[in-house]
């Protein structure tokens, strides 16, 4: 399978630079994945789309200001770093730009001296290590001086920090957000609970992968950068009961897709293991990890019935994934449309339904 399969033409005019001003407000293009038919709708249709005893699932992942902007120790050289995974403690891996002004030992400092970072060493990709040290607490010395890590295809300043998280993010550790949560607003979410339908949250830091081009030719060459998951005891049973009783997943994001089908068990090998009788089907399993699960057609979902999701990048790992529920044709196909119909596209822009 060609990554060139999966290009489309997108004209630079409709990548959103800012978010709306309603986070619901948005558009939304419904793909029925069975038919291939296409509807458009506001995102506040989206409750229409959900029937009760469905589950959604989102990613309550909160982005850091993952980006920082200091001077090598001794000179004035300006040095950008964005913090990718805390590996431990104080020592992150990161981006640097420039690589070549951080070579082991450098010093950078931050904030007039507020925090100190030394690169320890080069690891995969050029990232550098670097242990950071400071008085105080990391997270509010990162609140102060760092920013928010846009995408590199949004050239506006964001003038509220708040307008690239969910409003239900709580677990600090991603690099991006989950964008197709940004839709929500709390009586949106009130209104889905009303309806009967259940909530079910997990935790995947959004890594800078997610932005990385597939430099591969074909599809299956392509290597995923690693995330951390959680998934606790509550999730799951929610989960795993609305599937028991007929309900549909839909997944906010195809961070809450990977998430949930990168912890599937087979209820058949764990019965066997138990020493009891077979039986068909999965579950979702509680736990935490790294997932580098990659999703592209051919996947057979284990899990996920339908989707919630954004406009992606031409060529990317997350047009993929969509593929892999819709069908590549269908999928390019609705594209096409949401361009003619002048959509907005990638981060603060319009909105998917995938059923």
């Amino acid at each position: 399978m060609d990554v060139k399969d999966f290009y489309y033409e997108l004209p630079e005019e409709l990548i959103a630079q800012d978010p709306l001003e309603d986070r619901s407000g948005s558009r939304l293009l419904v793909l029925h994945k069975e038919t291939g038919e296409v509807e458009h709708k506001g995102f506040r249709h989206i409750v229409d789309y959900l029937n009760p005893g469905d589950c959604l699932v989102l990613n309550n992942t909160r982005v850091i200001p993952a980006r920082l902007y200091g001077e090598r120790e001794g000179t004035q050289a300006r040095i950008e770093i964005l913090l990718l995974k805390r590996r431990e403690n104080d020592i992150w891996e990161t981006l640097v730009k420039p690589g070549k002004k951080a070579k082991p030992g450098t010093r950078i400092m931050f904030g007039g001296g507020l925090l100190t970072g030394e690169v320890l060493e080069i690891a995969e990709e050029g990232n550098r290590l670097i242990q950071f040290t400071y008085d105080g607490i990391f997270e509010e010395i990162l609140d102060r001086l760092g920013q928010m890590p846009l995408p590199p295809y949004i050239t506006h300043p964001l003038q509220d920090k708040n307008r690239y998280q969910t409003v239900y993010a709580r677990e600090e550790g991603s690099a991006a957000a989950p964008t197709a949560g940004l839709h929500f607003t709390p009586e949106l979410l009130e209104e889905i609970r009303r309806k009967g339908i259940s909530i079910a949250e997990v935790t995947l830091h959004v890594g800078l992968g997610t932005f990385r081009p597939v430099k591969a030719k074909q599809v299956q060459d392509h290597h995923m950068h690693s995330e951390f998951y959680q998934i606790d005891e509550t999730a799951a049973g929610i989960i795993n009961e609305t599937k028991s009783r007929g309900g549909r997943i839909i997944c906010v994001g195809t961070t809450s897709c990977r998430t949930i089908e990168s912890a599937v068990k087979s209820l058949q090998a764990k019965k066997q293991q138990e020493g009891g009788t077979p039986s068909e089907g999965v579950a979702v399993q509680a736990g935490s990890g790294w997932t580098d699960i990659f999703i592209y057609p051919g996947y057979q979902f284990q899990v996920l019935d339908g989707l919630i999701t954004n406009f992606h990048l031409p060529e990317s790992t997350l047009v993929m994934l969509v593929s892999a529920l819709a069908g590549r044709e269908q999928v390019m196909k609705a594209y096409e449309t949401a361009v003619q119909e002048k959509y907005r596209f990638f981060s603060f822009g319009d909105a998917m339904l995938i059923i």
